[in-house]
């Protein structure tokens, strides 16, 4: 998937159509977030375009409030009280330090207009406790659909999206209701990725990437 923000597109398109559903009894939550993202390190390996393999390991940035901003839009039908499930998109982002592309012969190594994933989730909540506030968790399974912009030393470049593997995702946090139709909420999530990219020249980028984020968000029910 190299065509732009096409990738964007069809994975907010499938939850809009998700969401457009026939209306049921059970309730339907948009929920749209940003927060504070990072990513530990990770080993990266693969192939020069013309020849030769690489392998590092790397201390990832996330720079989650750098254009374009660390985000996510999450649509969850739940089933009654306690249970419900989506679909998920999140714009996460990792970058290579400087010095480390360089000593590895990149002029550019970064997934930042995306390392979207999409996620298929299950969430368990309990309704109004401590003082209104309502704790859940829950959990995704899913795609990784990077947008890959990489470019070696020698001057070949790969700069498009890409799907590149599965994805899982995990997520605990709390909402508090301001009124029948809008939520606040934070939450914990951690992303797991495996990343199979192909490079132009026929070169190869392979890790899998694990991200951290501290979230806050706006949730609307109808």
């Amino acid at each position: 998937m190299r065509h732009g923000l096409q990738a964007k597109v069809v994975a907010l398109a499938v939850i809009c159509g998700y969401l457009a559903a026939p209306a049921v009894a059970q309730d339907m939550e948009v929920s749209v977030y940003t927060g504070w993202q990072t990513a530990p390190h990770s080993r990266i390996s693969g192939d020069y375009p013309g020849g030769g393999d690489y392998d590092a390991l790397i201390g990832w940035e996330g720079r989650s409030f750098e254009m374009p901003p660390y985000y996510g839009v999450r649509g969850t039908w739940w089933r009654n009280e306690r249970f419900g499930f989506g679909l998920e998109f999140t714009h996460t982002k990792v970058y290579a330090p400087d010095d480390e592309r360089a000593a590895l012969g990149f002029d550019r190594l970064e997934l930042t207009d995306g390392l979207n994933i999409v996620t298929l989730n299950a969430l368990r909540r309990w309704p109004d406790q401590w003082k209104g506030l309502t704790p859940y968790v829950g959990g995704g399974l899913g795609l990784a659909i990077p947008h890959v912009d990489i470019e070696t030393a020698a001057g070949d470049k790969t700069f498009g999206y890409q799907v590149t593997g599965p994805a899982v995702r995990l997520i605990a946090g709390a909402s508090y209701d301001l009124n029948e139709r809008f939520a606040v909420f934070g939450e914990y999530q951690f992303v797991y990725s495996s990343n199979e990219a192909d490079l132009d020249g026929g070169g190869s980028f392979n890790s899998d990437i694990k991200t951290n984020a501290l979230n806050f968000g706006l949730s609307l029910k109808f």
